[in-house]
């Protein structure tokens, strides 16, 4: 357990930010489908993206995803084209995660795709297909994009392309524009007419990549910034034309007086003391999910009214993440609750969110729950702005930011390991 605290004031400093996981998972998938390979820079030192590498490079029988279902995801689709058999496992979380909507997409392109122990559920045993059953495949758009971007990055190397439909609401969209652009930095053309992407047979081109930082990452240090009096922030890394969709974290974060500046080496990050906090914040998560509990800490902290929608792939992640934020949050006398449809004026599948008070540390110093989930350890993180807070499994913020706490030092934070 780790007790995070610090001494108040401006907030200032110099921050350089690793790889993107999201953006060095794709390269390091699209790599091992292109002939002769590609040198990849600034790759991310992520526990997910070392893992990936590692099971890319292994010939073991049975790979073991852990906790990564970036990882497991993309290797679901991946391995259905490698020679052999294998048995794609991970932990007792990523067991309980469902992939059945990709497999059965995998299937009916003819991959060999048995479940070991529960149906719908990891661990997978899957043998190399020629994958030439059909070019046409639908897909429920309603869930992980994650499921998607497995399908996109196959598409190329299969022998009559991929025609995929999506159905439903598309979640997760700059995700899967993050794949299709990163396919298109290496040569791979597609067509996206409505709800259906047309990846046509083709050969991935080698070219050096160098990886953008994470904007998820950045998150956190906007969080910090709108609970600082004032702040002054380099954050390295970073580029002004992104293929990130939490690349929206700068222009969310303007609603609290935070304003982003692009350099040369990445942006700065400022915050005058006389910024206005505004009442109320409402926000679609669909495009962004994985910013969606820093700005529901950030509210929090401010004691702003929040109304959030489009979380529907957060039920599904490393723990169920809205269930896990109304839990923690909590502990800080805040209440976080699902509106009834008939009272949001939700369509249909949508579902709102609402969070009221301001965080409460009267009760002493909170003990937040991780639930194993990197996200929840850097989203609670800056409420140590406002009063020290221990965080339980502190190091799981390994899966995609292990210097965090290191960094967080850096800005004047007092980090102490309780053991």
């Amino acid at each position: 357990m780790y007790e995070l605290s610090h001494p108040g004031g401006p907030l200032t400093g110099r921050i350089q930010l690793t790889g993107s996981k999201s953006i060095a998972n794709r390269a390091l998938i699209i790599r091992a489908l292109t002939p002769g390979g590609f040198p990849i820079h600034r790759l991310a030192e992520a526990d997910d993206t070392v893992r990936l590498q590692n099971l890319l490079a292994s010939e073991d029988e049975i790979l073991d995803a852990g906790p990564a279902g970036t990882t497991f995801r993309f290797l679901t689709g991946f391995l259905s084209r490698r020679a052999g058999y294998q048995i794609l496992t991970g932990s007792q979380r990523m067991k309980e995660r469902p992939i059945g909507i990709l497999v059965d997409a995998l299937r009916e392109l003819g991959a060999d795709i048995t479940y070991v122990e529960n149906e719908g559920y990891p661990p997978l045993k899957i043998g190399q297909s020629a994958l030439d059953a059909t070019d046409a495949i639908s897909i429920a758009a309603d869930t992980s994009s994650q499921y998607i971007s497995s399908l996109l990055m196959l598409a190329p190397t299969l022998p009559k392309g991929l025609r995929l439909t999506l159905e439903g609401r598309i979640v997760s969209i700059p995700y899967i524009n993050m794949t299709l652009s990163l396919m298109a930095y290496f040569g791979v053309e597609h067509e996206w007419d409505g709800q259906t992407i047309v990846v046509p047979a083709q050969a991935y081109q080698p070219r050096e990549f160098t990886v953008e930082a994470d904007w998820s990452a950045a998150s956190y240090y906007y969080g910090l910034a709108a609970l600082a009096p004032s702040a002054d922030l380099q954050i390295d890394g970073l580029f002004e034309e992104s293929v990130q969709g939490d690349a929206v974290v700068a222009e969310l974060y303007r609603r609290f007086g935070v304003t982003t500046t692009f350099n040369e080496t990445g942006l700065r990050i400022e915050k005058p003391a006389e910024a206005l906090i505004p009442p109320f914040f409402e926000q679609d998560f669909v495009k962004c999910p994985d910013i969606a509990q820093t700005l529901m800490a950030s509210c929090a902290g401010m004691g702003v009214q929040g109304l959030y929608s489009g979380l529907q792939t957060l039920f599904i992640k490393e723990t169920d993440r809205v269930k896990a934020m109304k839990t923690e949050l909590g502990k800080l006398g805040i209440t976080l609750y699902k509106i009834p449809a008939h009272m949001s004026g939700a369509q249909e599948g949508q579902q709102f969110f609402g969070q009221e008070e301001k965080a409460d540390f009267s009760a002493g110093t909170p003990t937040f729950a991780t639930y194993h989930d990197h996200r929840m350890a850097m989203a609670l993180a800056p409420l140590a702005l406002q009063h020290p807070i221990r965080i339980e499994d502190p190091l799981v913020v390994g899966k995609s930011y292990p210097d965090f706490y290191r960094d967080l030092e850096t800005l004047g934070f007092t980090v102490k390991d309780l053991g």
